[in-house]
């Protein structure tokens, strides 16, 4: 009910209007007006932390990719430890991996290739796709070493390149070619980066004005 002049009141219909048709008159509406202005900022807030969410996810899917990438070499390399194989063997055995994925390409040319600093990690560097592509690989050669019971670093490092190969194979019938992919942000950057972004989030959304509240 709204009053009318003549003291009298008159019913009138209340309208709900969707976010999108909300977005669409602040946007085009006069920001002079204090109710335009604080819509206009709440938008473009809200937008802002919607930006920062979605590319959170996707560096937080990255990090746990590369993490878990880690847990997987490690457990390989503690089984093949237990068959004889030293670290060298292990890095000889990693890298023709990499060299049946990268197609031809092993890890020190995919360094070289992508940029990596010679004391990094290859995996640090790269996409995710590629990161869980070698996880998948070498979570298939540590389960075979010990289903197959192979020993010694010839018959495991073939192992370990029929894998990364029948890998390769299904990324390309995707159409996706690992040793082309354009490499990554560093992980550890982007760990630190991840670390900051809540905080960043918080602030901006402190800074949205409070509507002023009309007199009765």
């Amino acid at each position: 009910m709204v009053p009318l002049g003549s003291g009298s009141e008159r019913e009138v219909d209340d309208i709900a209007l969707s976010r999108y048709l909300c977005y669409l008159i602040a946007q085009n509406g006069n920001p002079s007006k204090q109710e335009i202005a604080f819509a206009q900022t709440y938008f473009a807030v809200q937008t802002r932390k919607q930006e920062i969410i979605e590319k959170r996810l996707l560096d937080i899917d990255r990090v746990v990719a590369r993490e878990k990438l880690s847990k997987t070499e490690s457990k390989l390399s503690g089984i093949i430890y237990e068959r004889g194989i030293d670290s060298q063997g292990f890095a000889v055995i990693r890298s023709n991996g990499d060299e049946a994925l990268f197609g031809g390409h092993n890890t020190s040319d995919m360094k070289r290739k992508l940029q990596v600093p010679e004391k990094r990690a290859l995996a640090d560097f790269l996409p995710t796709v590629t990161i869980k592509a070698k996880d998948l690989a070498t979570e298939l050669t540590s389960h075979n070493v010990v289903d197959k019971d192979l020993k010694g670093t010839p018959s495991i490092s073939k192992e370990h390149v029929e894998n990364n190969a029948a890998i390769r194979r299904i990324l390309l019938e995707r159409g996706v070619k690992p040793e082309t992919l354009p490499p990554d942000e560093d992980v550890k950057k982007t760990e630190r980066r991840l670390n900051h972004d809540e905080a960043s989030v918080e602030k901006e959304t402190r800074k949205q004005p409070k509507l002023p509240k009309k007199n009765k």
